[in-house]
């Protein structure tokens, strides 16, 4: 059996009948680990040194930062228009939020999940961020710093609103 008859099998064995685009899953991990292989690879040709361990508050920093901008990117109203391509609106999802819905098939499906789904972007946004501390530490820290106050503000202006709601 040839390689391509054999992960047509995979492919229609693991789908179960559902449409899953593995090809295009399998687009984006490579693209992730190029990403990743190109970042050590001019780390190395720049004579970076990785740090021996991450300080706790650039660990603290970097994980709100990361889930901040991982909604941004997936959740966020304004940024729709960078989702557009890969999703349909569905509906509003509340605080400036909206839930989209995937659409195509192959590399687009599996580029659609990626950016409507916080949890799977959180790992390229933390990649990205913590590879920003290695390469850029001072630039880095304030873009995180921008977003965990962003984050800050956000439960400030939910807790406020929720307050405002309850003393009526």
């Amino acid at each position: 059996m040839s390689i391509s008859a054999t992960l047509r099998r995979v492919q229609t064995e693991y789908a179960a009948g559902q449409d899953r685009p593995l090809k295009g899953y399998l687009a984006a991990m490579s693209t992730f680990a190029g990403a990743v292989g190109l970042a050590t690879a001019v780390g190395r040709h720049l004579g970076v040194r990785l740090p021996e361990r991450f300080a706790l508050g650039d660990v603290a920093l970097v994980s709100v930062a990361t889930y901040k901008a991982s909604r941004l990117a997936t959740k966020g109203s304004v940024t729709s228009a960078l989702r557009a391509p890969f999703t349909r609106y569905e509906e509003p999802a509340g605080n400036a939020e909206v839930n989209e819905s995937v659409r195509g098939d192959g590399v687009r499906h599996a580029v659609g999940e990626l950016v409507t789904c916080p949890f799977c972007s959180g790992v390229w946004i933390a990649g990205t961020l913590v590879g920003g501390l290695v390469f850029a530490p001072r630039a880095t820290r304030l873009v995180a710093t921008a977003l965990t106050a962003i984050a800050a503000s956000d439960v400030l202006h939910i807790a406020v609103h929720r307050l405002d709601s309850t003393s009526d």
